[in-house]
């Protein structure tokens, strides 16, 4: 400082007037400059705030004759270092001064190493060069406006090299940053500054605190500051910088000055900028973004914080909430729609998952599918936790989310109308995505972990009659606890009885809510997803096919189906990743096997807290809770094991414990029509019984997937024989189920049945089980209801007929299309035309490999069932039926017609000549000990012939069957010819009997005549018997009919009996007199 600048100085100081001189007052300034300085270093101040850099000595110099020196002479000295201090802490906090003296004038200890000069404060104040509590607040607001504050920056030490970090900090031009940092330093004041400085410090705090608030309620008074984006990064930065807790801590402080005055802003108007920033900002990231997981931290913290989360429970709630593709576009929707599914249905360009699957190895696509599995699973989590804050919250945010979760739900159910898979384009604009509903499936998922136990406590609280609720206004969904809107408007598992009130709570619980949310949310992604699976991979399997061909013919075609290929692939790849992630498929069993105790509980009637013990026969419940049950769950839960058999079946075996109840619920619902009426349903739990069961291929080869537990948990089942009977039921029942497609759907709903049936089989306790059922047939053959294996045998036979005959006329008609295009026949067509003729190829392929497998199956059936079962087969009801249809296969397996089923490839059509041969020789050898069976082999006067047999023999041969089975088949070929010629002779006998003996449908002699009741027609008795094994009406007149309304026709059957014996002693006559 230059000697006139020290004289300005201190002639300004008022206290200056005391003196006589300017000279005097500097003199008296220096000397008392000396004593203070002996004085402070002979002792330990307790003024000081820290020896190395904050204490009062330091920060005087000999040369320093400021206003303060001036003042120390008519102050107490504790005054006077007490405001030297304050100046010093309010520099370090704020890092902003109005003293511009030569740094080298000051010490370097208790001062910032840089600090905003405020020249246009210092000029108003006089030249006034310290700080204190009255100025501090205006300085303060005039650092804020600064618009380039790092321009105002001056030394205040006299260090001569650069300092970065010191610049930044005190440059900081992002207000809000820079008063967080002013928030962190006088925190860490307080902490070091005497008692006495104490109550400064914390007004320091309270001032970063303050101005936040008024930064954010005015921010246009700040020019060129989005506060609201300096907001949201400053919290990244800090999430980043593991000091989380420290901006927290400041920003609790900001929100309650917020909330405590709204005049100017509410504090939802404060917020709202800054989700929608969030919303921008996230829309456009990806599963496998870091940065993601950041943002996502921070909603985690809004959810949390109680006055952030109700505007935030606010802010998602759609301006359309019947709208079902706005939720997507809210805050929590963009969230949701974030997977690696495809972003545009179809579309894989920049898509980042999957691309070029076929150049990629198998170990490849397994890594970077367990890299998005392992990303997955940190999503669901945070968007469980956001859910979780935001129930647990406070009951305003709990119904707000509730009701977004309701209004959501509802408005996306068209997702599962059939036409919405059939018009993409319309349904992506109408519904919110896939990948919503499989995100939002997850996080409900782990919501309802806590009661996912089979025996939980809270289990048995779900009341179903919340889903027979309706016509609810706000209030009274808020105090019901009731958020899903247009569940009385679904079909339960049995319709209510018309006198049936529900009893409804008066609240519900979140348990009950959870559960009903959770299984609506996978109705819609789960089922639907897994529905495109399965459609994907029959694409990719039909375009795999073509590709080879394409290949193998040159066909400019290849390039072309390799890229649709490798596209499909990619979607395929995709879909199963996100179908797949290993903790929602845990946590979606856990739910399913819960939902299965459940529904039994429910079946068995206990309407208490604690579960009961499956007992049989089952008790009749009045007045079931099932009728208040929608289809949907069942549906879920079939589904859903359905799919892991497919694509996740390591997980069925780890979880085998748990498959124990979920035999239990098929067992109980599968044959219980009193308690699931919905056919097609209960033939889908047959899937589900195929799903969990142990695959022989599996158990032959146990290096693809070990079965042991589930063999053990199959094999030990107590309940084996309900578990047969209901298959069996299911079996027969499925037969008439009203849909104009019944009869094609049948096939597709026995099919999984067969390898159940086959397994049963090969266990002894469901086999004797089995064996009962046959046994009690026997027993009541003419019952006025057909036994149920009766009926069972009958329809068995009734398909086999059918899909063997099925499948020889698809593999003829192939086989002549063949030959057409061998021999070039097709060559000579338009493009067109040849077109038409390849895709009837291949349909009738398709046709001839379903008909085909299915005849094997049904054969195969008949071979091991016919092994110990034996009696109903060889009774005259079945005998002629089966009979008839295996010497019909035979004429077209091992006769002349076998040519016609020559076709190129056997195995593309899965066409087993070879085992149907060994199938229907076994079924012959196996019923051939009984006589009346033998004897009526002959007596199918269509396909039967000496000839036949032989032929089989030759085929037997050629096909390298076991000797012994070869020479048993030939002994009852021969035995069956000896009964035939003697019939032959006896039908030459009967040859001329009159129409009234005959059977009216069958046109052969009646043996057992019987009346039917309401069209007065005679038939045979084993006619008739077996139509009603199928039709249960009058074949005349469809009148209801049983076998026990029908009525001996006494009279004729003597007659025929007279007519018999006389035309047998008039034959023998006639051979009398032949040879006499």
């Amino acid at each position: 400082m230059t000697d006139q600048e020290n004289n300005n100085s201190i002639s300004s100081n008022p206290f200056a007037a005391l003196f006589g001189s300017v000279a005097a007052a500097k003199h008296f300034a220096a000397v008392q400059k000396q004593q203070q300085l002996r004085q402070l270093t002979g002792e330990e101040t307790s003024i000081s705030q820290d020896d190395s850099d904050n204490s009062v000595s330091e920060s005087l110099d000999d040369c320093d004759y400021s206003v303060a020196e001036i003042s120390r002479s008519f102050r107490s000295q504790r005054e006077l270092c007490e405001q030297l201090n304050i100046n010093h802490m309010i520099q370090r906090i704020f890092l902003i001064t109005l003293d511009n003296s030569d740094p080298s004038m000051k010490s370097g200890n208790g001062i910032p190493a840089r600090c905003v000069y405020l020249e246009e404060m210092a000029t108003d104040l006089d030249d006034q060069d310290w700080l204190d509590m009255d100025n501090v607040e205006q300085a303060l607001f005039a650092r804020l406006l600064l618009p380039e504050p790092g321009s105002h920056l001056i030394p205040m030490t006299c260090a001569s090299s650069q300092n970065l970090p010191a610049e930044r900090d005190a440059g900081e031009r992002h207000i809000l940053r820079y008063l967080y940092a002013c928030f962190r330093r006088a925190r860490e004041e307080i902490t070091k500054v005497p008692e006495n400085l104490l109550p400064f410090a914390v007004r320091c705090r309270n001032l970063t605190v303050s101005n936040a608030r008024t930064v954010l309620l005015t921010p246009e008074i700040y020019v060129n500051q989005n506060v609201y984006e300096q907001l949201l990064d400053l919290m990244l930065e800090t999430l980043r910088g593991a000091q989380f807790e420290d901006m927290t801590e400041f920003l609790e402080e900001v929100i309650e000055a917020l909330t405590m005055d709204e005049e100017v802003r509410t504090f939802g108007e404060v917020m709202v900028p800054v989700f929608d920033i969030l919303l921008g900002r996230i829309k456009d990231l990806d599963l496998c973004q870091i940065l993601l997981y950041t943002y996502l931290d921070v909603l985690l913290y809004f959810t949390k914080q109680k006055d952030i989360a109700k505007v935030f429970a606010g802010y998602i709630q759609p301006k359309d909430p019947s709208n079902g593709q706005m939720y997507q576009k809210t805050l929590l929707g963009v969230i949701l729609n974030i997977s690696c599914l495809l972003k545009t249905p179809g579309v894989v360009e920049n898509h980042g998952y999957f691309l070029n699957p076929s150049r990629s190895s198998p170990q490849e696509i397994k890594v970077q599918e367990s890299n998005i599995h392992q990303f997955m699973a940190q999503f669901h989590e945070k968007i469980y936790q956001m859910l979780k804050n935001l129930l647990q919250l406070s009951p305003e945010t709990k119904h707000r989310i509730l009701s977004w979760l309701g209004n959501c739900l509802h408005a996306n159910a068209g997702r599962t109308k059939i036409w919405a898979n059939q018009m993409p384009e319309i349904f992506f604009q109408m519904y919110a995505s896939d990948a919503f509903f499989l995100n939002l499936g997850a996080a409900l998922l782990k919501l309802c972990q806590p009661f996912c136990k089979p025996r939980s406590p809270k289990l048995l609280t779900f009341n179903p009659t919340y889903c027979a609720l309706k016509d609810l206004n706000e209030e009274e969904r808020r105090s019901k606890n009731v958020h899903m809107k247009g569940l009385e408007k679904e079909t339960c598992l049995i319709p209510a009885l018309s006198e049936q009130e529900p009893q409804f709570a008066n609240s519900y619980n979140l348990v009950t809510e959870n559960l009903v949310l959770t299984q609506y949310t996978l109705h819609l992604g789960f089922h639907r997803l897994h529905d495109q699976m399965v459609k994907i991979n029959q694409s990719l399997h039909r375009l795999q096919v073509a590709w080879r061909e394409a290949q193998q013919s040159s066909s400019p075609a290849a390039d072309s189906l390799r890229e649709q290929f490798e596209r499909l692939m990619t979607i395929y790849l995709s879909t199963k990743t996100a179908m797949t992630e290993p903790q929602m498929l845990q946590n979606c069993l856990n739910l399913q096997v819960s939902l299965a105790v459940l529904l039994v509980q429910l079946a068995v009637g206990n309407a208490g807290s604690e579960p009961l013990e499956l007992t049989f026969p089952l008790p009749e419940v009045q007045h079931s809770a099932l009728a208040y049950v929608p289809e949907f769950f069942a549906d879920n839960l079939g589904d859903f094991f359905i799919f892991l058999r497919r694509f996740a079946d390591d997980i069925l075996e780890t979880s085998a414990d748990s498959l124990e109840h979920i035999l239990h619920f098929v067992t109980v619902f599968m044959g219980d029509v009193e308690r699931m009426k919905n056919p097609h349903l209960r033939a889908k739990l047959a899937e589900v019984l195929e799903a969990v069961m142990p695959h022989l291929d599996q158990a032959q080869s146990p290096l693809v997937s070990s079965v042991f537990h589930r063999r053990r948990v199959f094999c030990s089942y107590p309940h084996a024989a309900q578990l047969a009977e209901a298959l069996i039921k299911v079996f027969v029942d499925i037969e008439f189920t009203g849909d104009p497609h019944q009869f094609e759907q049948k096939f597709n709903y026995r099919r999984p049945m067969y390898p159940i049936l086959r397994y049963m089989w090969d266990t002894d306790s469901y086999r004797d089980s089995i064996k009962a059922l046959a046994d009690y047939a026997s027993e009541n053959l003419e019952a006025m209801n057909p036994p149920l294996f009766l009926r069972f045998l009958n329809l068995l036979m009734n398909d086999a007929i059918f899909l063997l005959d099925e499948a020889i006329q698809y593999l003829s008609k192939i086989k002549v299309q063949q030959i057409e295009k061998d021999r070039g026949e097709w060559d000579s067509l338009s493009p067109e035309a040849r077109r038409e003729k390849e895709s009837s190829l291949q349909m009738f392929g398709q046709l001839a490999r379903f008909h085909n497998i299915m005849s094997n199956e049904t054969i195969g059936t008949l071979a091991f069932l016919t092994s110990e079962i034996k009696s109903l087969f060889v009774h005259p009801f079945l005998a002629e039926r089966i009979i008839s249809m295996l010497n019909y296969f035979l004429q077209h397996l091992v006769g002349p017609k076998m040519g016609a089923l020559k076709v190129k490839d056997f195995s593309e059509f899965d066409f087993k000549p070879q085992q149907l041969v060994s199938d229907i020789c076994t079924i012959y050898l196996n019923l051939g000990d009984e006589e009346n069976f033998c004897a009526t082999v002959p007596k199918d006067g269509r396909s039967y012939s000496p000839t036949l047999f032989a032929q089989t023999v030759r085929v037997l041969k050629k096909i390298n069957k076991p000797g012994n089975m070869i020479v048993s088949f030939s002994n009852l070929a021969e035995r069956i010819k000896s009964l035939a010629d003697r019939q032959q002779q006896e039908e030459e006998t009967y040859a001329d009997a009159c129409d009234e003996f005959l059977d009216p449908i069958m046109s052969t002699l009646m043996s057992d005549p019987v009346i039917l009741p309401s069209s007065r027609v005679t038939v045979d008795r084993s006619t008739i018997a077996r139509h009603l094994l199928s039709d249960q009406t009058d074949p005349f007149n469809r009148s209801p009919l049983t076998m026990d309304q029908i009525r001996p026709n006494t009279e004729l059957k003597e007659k025929i009996q007279r007519w018999l014996a006389e035309r047998k002693k008039q034959k023998e006559e006639e051979l009398e007199d032949t040879l006499n």
